[in-house]
């Protein structure tokens, strides 16, 4: 099985997606129901499609969405599913506003975890909103591909930034000097984060992402 991407212990999916050899006679629904049973709870498998055999669920994908959720307070019963950073001066509208900076093709290897497998670091973020409703602070963020660390770094690096009263050039200074070790970047909590949608070109699916899923792609 090959997944559309990996990423670090502790973070979520409300939809993720893989592909994989299949010669065997079920059916999809077939499939579907007998891989559920061995999954006992941790994983929900609502969709299967059949794919052409040049498909490929990682390098085939043309965006993926995420979102990111930051609790005002941490407590025993949020802490496995969202982040906390003790920040207090920080509020939705200016973290908006600082990350409209992101928004586009930039290099963001000071916003990554330096690989040197992966030598592109160009990357398109197409969405980046911030909202808030009942101490939970909720990022939206959608992009062509991702870099390792990538979206943990933006809220983190964003929620330190507002914090401490800095604007948009401070953001623009980051970016621009193409380091990853940079002083002012933090890294948010793996607890909040979760990936929320991957888009194929000339793919349209037929579920509906309100529960947490898996979705294969049979070859």
């Amino acid at each position: 099985m090959t997944g559309a991407g990996r990423t670090d212990a502790g973070v979520h999916a409300l939809a993720h997606f893989a592909h994989f050899d299949y010669r065997g006679k079920m059916t999809p629904q077939q499939l579907i129901l007998s891989l559920n049973t061995k999954f006992q709870g941790d994983l929900q498998v609502t969709g299967i499609w059949e794919v052409t055999e040049d498909f490929h669920a990682r390098y085939k994908a043309c965006g993926r969405d995420y979102v990111y959720l930051l609790a005002r307070e941490k407590t025993p019963l949020n802490r496995l599913y969202t982040g906390f950073m003790p920040r207090s001066k920080i509020s939705p509208e200016g973290l908006k506003r600082l990350g409209e900076v992101l928004l586009g093709s930039h290099d963001f290897s000071s916003l990554s975890r330096d690989n040197p497998l992966v030598p592109n670091h160009i990357c398109n973020i197409t969405r980046l909103d911030v909202s808030e409703n009942q101490g939970i602070i909720r990022f939206d963020i959608s992009a062509d591909r991702f870099l390792h660390h990538m979206v943990r770094r933006i809220v983190g690096t964003l929620v330190n930034l507002e914090h401490m009263g800095m604007d948009g050039s401070v953001l623009e200074t980051i970016l621009a000097e193409k380091n990853p070790r940079q002083r002012l970047v933090t890294t948010a909590p793996a607890s909040g984060l979760y990936i929320t949608g991957v888009r194929y070109p000339n793919l349209k699916l037929d579920s509906d992402i309100t529960e947490p899923n898996m979705f294969f792609f049979l070859r």
